[in-house]
């Protein structure tokens, strides 16, 4: 029997990567979409790529009715804003439904903490300890029958599975690293606004928000912290590329012992993704032309010496629509019900 499959804001780019996704999934079927625009879309019109694709009355949006929805699906994929999603999720689980939350909702533990980052107040604390971290090469364990995921940032994807076998091991310092990271304006979402305008984007790269503050930061930081048992400190410098999708982060990190080699660093990222069908460890150097429209992070490692100072690099690229969204987020949903976390994704 096929997961019955709902989708909350499916007119965004997370939207569509969802429904593009499931419409290949072996397991999984598509049976209802949900907007809450007063004027309900046609999804098909929308993007015109599902023309044929979907059947017609699926393709008219209808009302998010969490008593509807739960009677047709078994799980929801929330690709809402921020503060919508988490005004909707109490009444999805009521309804029973399993919901995936690929907002920031439920990504922070401290609502305190995400009422300072987003700039406004957690409305469902009371979900808040039951949500669970949805990065499943690191927190796999906590997947299995969860009722609700908090699907994780893009930046903090990238980095955390860049970051995460290096202090797992005690091989890096738990402080003074910098994440310095570049995505494609797909990250930024699929509402206008002037600085994503063509001409403002096209042949243009530089750093963007308030460096040292940006959204996700703390979020780095609260996935590595988990993974160490103590504070982590992490500052990330987002960039824009002039590209659609593809985030390639290049991330600066300090030895704990000065007879630190290379093959220690390989060593770690392959015992800790050895069986990990999504991150590849690379001996190249990775580049987001590599991972574009998969599910794939490829990570490599360097040790650098230089004028008597040694720092480790890793370099780490995801596409920020997939592994950093969409894709992670049906990877999350394959764990939760025991399919193969591959399905739909290779």
């Amino acid at each position: 029997m096929s997961l019955r499959v709902a989708i909350i804001g499916p007119t965004g780019y997370t939207g569509f990567h969802l429904i593009d996704l499931l419409l290949r999934h072996p397991a999984a079927e598509l049976t209802y979409l949900a907007s809450h625009r007063e004027e309900l879309p046609n999804i098909v019109e929308v993007f015109p790529r599902f023309l044929g694709r979907i059947p017609e009355d699926l393709a008219e949006c209808r009302p998010i009715d969490p008593g509807a929805i739960g009677s047709e699906a078994d799980v929801v994929f929330l690709a809402l804003p921020h503060r919508a999603a988490m005004a909707h999720v109490p009444a999805l689980l009521e309804a029973g439904l399993t919901v995936i939350d690929l907002s920031a909702d439920y990504r922070l533990k401290n609502p305190a903490l995400y009422e300072s980052v987003y700039g406004h107040p957690h409305t469902d604390i009371a979900h808040l300890p039951s949500a669970v971290y949805g990065l499943p090469e690191l927190f796999r364990d906590d997947l299995a029958g969860a009722s609700l995921v908090a699907n994780p940032g893009c930046y903090p994807t990238a980095a955390a599975l860049g970051i995460a076998p290096l202090l797992e091991r005690r091989l890096v310092q738990p402080d003074g690293i910098i994440v310095n990271a570049a995505s494609g304006v797909t990250g930024a979402g699929r509402s206008p606004a002037p600085h994503l305008h063509f001409p403002e984007q096209n042949e243009a790269y530089g750093p963007y928000g308030q460096i040292g503050a940006h959204r996700h930061q703390p979020e780095i930081q609260q996935s590595l912290s988990r993974v160490t048992g103590s504070d982590v400190g992490v500052l990330l410098v987002p960039h824009l590329l002039p590209i659609d999708s593809g985030i390639l982060e290049s991330i600066y990190l300090q030895p704990v012992a000065p007879d630190l080699t290379e093959e220690d660093l390989f060593d770690a990222f392959e015992q800790a993704y050895a069986d990990e069908p999504f991150v590849r460890v690379r001996n190249d150097l990775p580049n987001v032309k590599h991972v574009v429209g998969t599910n794939f992070c490829d990570l490599t490692v360097r040790l650098v010496k230089n004028n008597g100072a040694t720092r480790v690099v890793v370099f780490s690229a995801i596409d920020n629509m997939i592994k950093g969204a969409s894709g992670q987020a049906i990877q999350n949903m394959n764990a939760v019900f025991d399919l193969d976390e591959t399905a739909g994704l290779l």
